[in-house]
This record gives C-alpha cells, structure tokens and sequence, in this order.
C-alpha cells in the first residue's frame, strides 16, 4: 500500500472507530474525550505506523519490546506515546523502562519491585503502570490474580518512580462478545474500590464498545485500524 493510499485507508479506519467510541460514550451519557484509543500496532511496519500518525493516531500499543524497540526509534518518541500491552518478561524489563511511556501489563510485585529498582538506576523519575488483572484465572494469560492484588497495590503506593495509574484486562474469548460485558463490570468495581479515577484499559476491536459502556478509558484497537494481519 503506497503512502498516500495508507494514509487515506487510515485515516477512514480511525474516522470509523472514533465514530463508534463517540457513539457508545453517549449510550451511557459518558464524554467521549475521556476514552484514549490505543492504537495497537505489532507486527505493523514504521512506514504503516507514520502514515497512521499522519492519519491522526497519537497512541501505539506494542507486545513485544524487542519489536517495538526499532519502531520507537525510528518513529520516534516525540511522535507518539507508546504503551507495552504484552507480557514483560523480566529480562526486558530495563529496556521496556528506557522505551515506553506507559506499562499496562504489571503483573507481580517482584515486576513492580524490578521496575521500581531500573527507574532509579537509570534516573527515570516517573513511570505509568498499570495492573493487569487476571479474572479468568486463564492459564495461557498473564495477569495478578484479583487476591494478589492488594499486595501489589500496598507495594505501588510506596514507590517514588512507579506511579499506579489503573487497571488493565485481557478477557477469555467469547464468539458472543457480549459474554465478555461481566468482566469488563468487574474490573471497572475493582478499580472504584482501590483507585477511582483510575485508568481502566479495556476492549478491543470485536469489543470496545461494550467495554466502553461498562466504564473504559483506553481501547487497544488494531484490527479495526490496521486490517487483519499478515
């Protein structure tokens, strides 16, 4: 797909999804601009990613910090805001403190306590994370369960560089995507309890909609921007 081409494809794409975050903000009388769309970007290429900007994507969602390594550096920081949404093993964990604006896929406190540990010794002052919630007690997903939580979250509020900003989920597969509405609900009551202007990234592209009647203020959405992927 050419340069220009790519923008215009983009740019309809996002239009699209934009429409329908406006839309199913007003559903249940919530402002649109409280929903951030993470524009989820892996396996994608740099030039994809800049005719995206171009197009008016402010915010890339990458899995893998190897993969989003080269996209950062060439793309750019100044950019763009990058959040890592996949699981950071802890071998990567100094490399993802140097690259991304926003951690969404905490999961332990011994990552926490990592995390904490890199950004003083590289002098990063401050660091989104979010924790990522395991609901389903799915064994091929990542995610704290929702009795370790409190642990993490009492280690969180004595950090100086990781600052707690929300919660994050990956639900069980539905073909129905309507069955996924009751853990969107749950994370969306957890969070009331322990931080209640927390962020709360939740849904994808079968199923944003609905996480953004249930209460969610980031969207990871990449097939309904990009295309399906090679």
């Amino acid at each position: 797909m050419a340069g220009a081409e790519a923008k215009n494809y983009l740019r309809e794409n996002l239009a699209e999804v934009q429409n329908k975050i406006e839309r199913a903000a007003q559903k249940v009388g919530r402002n649109s601009d409280e929903i951030k769309l993470v524009a989820v970007s892996k396996t994608h290429p740099n030039g994809i990613l800049k005719a995206a900007i171009k197009a008016g994507a402010k915010v890339f969602g990458e899995n893998k910090v190897q993969e989003a390594e080269g996209k950062i550096e060439e793309v750019g920081r100044e950019n763009a805001e990058w959040h890592l949404i996949g699981h950071l093993q802890k071998n990567k964990a100094r490399r993802a403190v140097q690259l991304f604006d926003v951690i969404q896929t905490l999961d332990s406190v011994e990552l926490a306590e990592r995390l904490e540990r890199i950004c003083k010794e590289e002098r990063r002052e401050s660091l989104s994370v979010l924790a990522q919630i395991d609901l389903a007690n799915e064994a091929t997903k990542n995610g704290i369960l929702e009795k370790d939580l409190p642990a993490l979250v009492e280690f969180l509020q004595t950090c100086e560089c990781l600052k707690f900003g929300g919660l994050m989920i990956i639900p069980p597969y539905f073909e129905d995507a309507e069955k996924v509405r009751p853990f969107f609900r749950r994370l969306r009551e957890i969070r009331d309890k322990i931080l209640p202007n927390g962020e709360l990234s939740m849904g994808m592209s079968r199923d944003f909609q609905i996480a953004i009647e249930e209460g969610a203020t980031l969207v990871r959405v990449g097939t309904a921007i990009f295309g399906e992927r090679n």
